[in-house]
């Protein structure tokens, strides 16, 4: 396999990764493939720089990110007064619109035109359905996630805290059981959508803070004029990712039908 530059770099992943990524998606036949691995990992550069690849080569490609279907602000504000202040910060499972994503990849599926949702992270909200690009029919469609295919946890194991945002602000485990529940209940029909899973593996948790700050970090130069996360917001917001992400970690090597481990600079072993 090959090496890879920096995704966080403007090249992203090196060309022939790129397109071995590529071959292994269109050589299925299937029609809609996952790109998953925790945050930062370079999901939606990949997704990007395939993309990309494949209008060179005359096809269409829908991306989309389980994040274009976050709950908007207000519905997340209403789960965290009915059921734990925590509910309110976007990402664990519990804080989409899962509804929404399976029509939407059903739409892709079934061909003709697509509004695809897009939600904006610096505002914490969905875009109006005006504002979402159309797309369609595509060849196909690239779905990535931090947690895509990923199982709820055994009820036992939520007793423990996972870190300090657990111990601290969700005491009784209410948050983290209503996260885990949902996962069980609502996030099984939008992974059975999936045709092909890629796991990008990186080298394990200890390493999410550093690259979702570079992320934000990334995400603060394209849109100056915004205000972005501090890196101790950063430190604390990864923390409600933990829990899930450790799981995915353990889970999503059997799970994935491929598996590309990545170093502690995103490059591919």
């Amino acid at each position: 396999m090959s090496t890879g530059t920096h995704p966080g770099a403007t090249q992203g992943f090196a060309g022939d990764f790129v397109a071995s990524c590529l071959d292994a998606a269109l050589a299925t036949g299937d029609r809609i493939h996952g790109i998953t691995g925790l945050q930062g990992t370079g999901k939606s550069t990949l997704a990007a720089q395939m993309a990309a690849l494949a209008a060179q080569r005359g096809l269409a490609v829908a991306v989309l990110s389980v994040d274009d279907a976050y709950l908007d602000r207000d519905q997340r504000a209403a789960l965290a007064r009915e059921v734990h202040p925590l509910l309110a910060t976007r990402g664990p499972p519990g804080t989409h619109d899962v509804g929404l994503a399976c029509r939407t990849l059903d739409a892709l599926r079934a061909g003709g035109t697509v509004a695809l949702p897009r939600f904006d992270k610096l505002g914490d909200r969905r875009l109006p359905e005006p504002e979402w690009p159309r797309v369609g029919p595509v060849d196909l469609v690239l779905f990535e996630g931090w947690f895509l295919g990923t199982s709820a946890e055994p009820g036992a194991a939520l007793a423990e805290p996972v870190n300090a945002l657990e111990r601290d602000e969700d005491p009784d485990g209410r948050w983290r059981r209503y996260c885990n529940d949902a996962l069980a209940r609502d996030y099984p029909a939008l992974w059975r959508r999936i045709d092909h899973l890629l796991f990008l593996q990186g080298p394990g948790f200890d390493i999410v803070p550093r690259w979702r700050w570079q992320q934000e970090q990334a995400l603060q130069a394209r849109h100056p004029h915004r205000k972005a996360m501090t890196r101790e917001q950063v430190e604390r917001f990864v923390q409600f990712f933990e829990r899930t992400s450790r799981q995915a970690m353990r889970t999503l090597p059997g799970i994935a039908d491929r598996t590309v481990r990545l170093d502690a600079e995103r490059r591919p072993l």
